[in-house]
């Protein structure tokens, strides 16, 4: 009698053991198939994606290596940059980066090819990558680390910029017009591409060599080789 209660019992908790474990992997998926559904980010890392401005290729001025973009610095106002392949119209685009001392360079957005253009930033906006501490020359408010360049400045309150060598986290939100710029956690920029302020902005004679600077709302992300050595980590980009 004791041997069959003993057996019942131990096939009693096999069931239960059984039926805990089927519930667990029920979980388990559901919860992994949540995260698959939100995981909608676009990794950027991978060389294939870009090619340079105006070109089929990547430029050798750029490297893809050991999980990190690296831009040599040969470049200098015209030539150098790289593209995307894909263009974006509503996005959010994430990095990490650094630079060398004194050194210049950005991230565009809404980039129009064509060979009546020699850059992107004739037609995309620009998050201005600066060593604003270092640079050789005197600077503008609007030329600074994180600022719409030529357009807004970036909230000098809410701006921590890391010393040179230190890695920077920017990020770039690109919402039916609606534009936010945020540096190392903080949002530093803000504006709506279709207001009033924005037209005054654009049409008060930074812009007036360069008139179609701004009107894409739908185009190519770009990095920048201005002369400085530029290192980018964990790029990547979701459509919003």
């Amino acid at each position: 009698m004791n041997r069959v209660c003993s057996l019942i019992c131990l096939v009693l908790m096999m069931l239960v053991s059984c039926k805990q474990q089927k519930k667990d992997i029920e979980t388990r998926t559901a919860s992994e198939k949540v995260v698959k559904e939100n995981d909608d980010w676009i990794s950027l890392m991978d060389a294939s994606l870009w090619r340079g401005y105006n070109e089929d290729a990547l430029p050798d001025n750029w490297q893809f290596k050991d999980d990190i973009i690296e831009c040599y610095g040969t470049g200098g106002d015209i030539g150098g940059d790289i593209i995307t392949k894909d263009t974006y119209d509503n996005f959010e685009l994430s990095l990490e980066w650094k630079i060398t001392d004194g050194g210049n360079s950005g991230i565009f957005y809404h980039v129009v090819e064509d060979k009546i253009y020699k850059a992107p930033y004739e037609t995309g906006a620009e998050y201005q990558l600066l060593d604003d501490e270092g640079f050789s020359e005197p600077i503008e408010n609007w030329q600074k680390t994180g600022a719409n360049y030529a357009m807004h400045v970036a909230d000098k309150d809410k701006k921590m910029l890391k010393p040179i060598g230190e890695w920077n986290s920017s990020k770039i939100v690109f919402n039916k017009g609606e534009v936010e710029h945020w540096l190392n956690g903080q949002k530093i920029v803000t504006f709506n591409k279709f207001s009033d302020d924005w037209k005054e902005k654009r049409n008060s004679g930074k812009w007036n060599d360069f008139p179609d600077y701004g009107k894409a709302n739908d185009g190519y992300l770009g990095l920048q080789d201005h002369g400085a050595g530029v290192w980018f980590r964990n790029v990547k980009v979701r459509r919003l």
